[in-house]
């Protein structure tokens, strides 16, 4: 049961989540910084209340290890969210993301020492294929979509190409932050509702630095068209109701992954995760109409068959049917 409604939660919360994101930045292309704070702020409070018990409970892990966990987190989902500003389509965004394997695969070689089998490589390379064939189609809209003017068209595309290595960098960032969480709870154990409430806690005086930009965007937000509630029966700005729906949806997914991980194995999940992305990737190109061209679907599909591919979904499935008929080998497997 645990295990079905977290599937549940993951799906209904992530899915949900992207599609309110969609209507915020469709409206307000740079409300990444009021959107990640306030999320930060509800996941923050959330675990203030029912995990540290009003701060009364000591974390297992210390807490200078979170400090540093908490730069990069922080520094990833403002990257992520502000790149949004650069001409980067919703679509090419959840494309680039999930090339967070190859990030992870690249810095556990070198870091780590790692080394993977062969399947593991082919995976990584389908990956790389399929997000260089996305970026490169969505660098020729951005250049036709600019035709008109030349000079006009070039700055475009330089911001375009701004928007691309800050995704690039929070990709590299993120997966330097699971190598550094990893080895946090090798040492001290698995924490992560901890994790999770240190990780929102700890960098909302950061936002200060982004105070104007945040005040800002509440000013716009207020000016939004009226909508009624029909429970309250009162007029709210349409925005603060995405943005509402935004930080639930959000708190939803994450909780739903976090239940996931203590009710399944990694492969299990991953593939959850996978499908949850490819899911929101199919349903905002449906229905914000979104420019997706038969060049981005092809990379699309290589994408997450890469990532299929790097899971071992296929090893999965066909040990699990042989496992029912060969039960005598099974010390041999082992």
């Amino acid at each position: 049961m645990g295990t079905a409604l977290a599937i549940i939660l993951v799906f209904v919360g992530c899915c949900s989540n992207v599609v309110s994101l969609e209507l915020l930045v469709r409206e307000f292309p740079g409300c990444g910084n009021i959107v990640t704070f306030a999320q930060f702020a509800f996941i923050a409070l959330e675990g203030f209340v029912f995990e540290t018990r009003l701060g009364t409970k000591k974390p297992a892990i210390p807490v200078g290890n979170y400090v540093i966990m908490v730069t990069m987190f922080f520094t990833v989902s403002v990257i992520n969210n502000y790149a949004l500003n650069f001409n980067i389509a919703m679509p090419l965004h959840m494309i680039f993301r999930s090339g967070s394997l190859i990030a992870n695969m690249i810095l556990g070689i070198i870091i780590l020492k790692k080394r993977y089998p062969p399947s593991k490589y082919l995976s990584i390379a389908f990956i790389s294929a399929g997000i260089f064939i996305c970026t490169v189609m969505s660098a020729k809209q951005v250049n036709v979509a600019n035709e008109g003017s030349d000079e006009q068209g070039f700055y475009t595309f330089m911001r375009w190409l701004v928007g691309i290595a800050m995704l690039t960098f929070a990709l590299l960032m993120s997966a330097r932050m699971g190598i550094f969480q990893e080895t946090l709870y090798n040492k001290y154990g698995k924490h992560p509702k901890e994790a999770l409430f240190y990780n929102h806690f700890l960098p909302l005086p950061g936002f200060l630095l982004l105070s104007t930009d945040i005040y800002d965007h509440c000013v716009h937000f207020s000016q939004s068209a009226p909508a009624l509630v029909p429970v309250l029966q009162l007029n709210i700005p349409i925005m603060w109701i995405y943005l509402l729906v935004n930080v639930i949806t959000q708190y939803v997914c994450i909780r739903g992954v976090f239940i996931l991980t203590t009710e399944c194995a990694s492969l299990t999940v991953t593939l959850v995760v996978t499908l949850r992305k490819f899911l929101s990737l199919i349903f905002s190109i449906l229905y914000f109409r979104n420019p997706f061209t038969a060049w981005h679907w092809a990379g699309t599909a290589v994408v997450f068959a890469g990532t299929l591919l790097y899971t071992e979904v296929w090893r999965s499935v066909a040990g699990g049917a042989g496992g029912a008929a060969g039960a005598p080998d099974r010390k041999k497997a082992e």
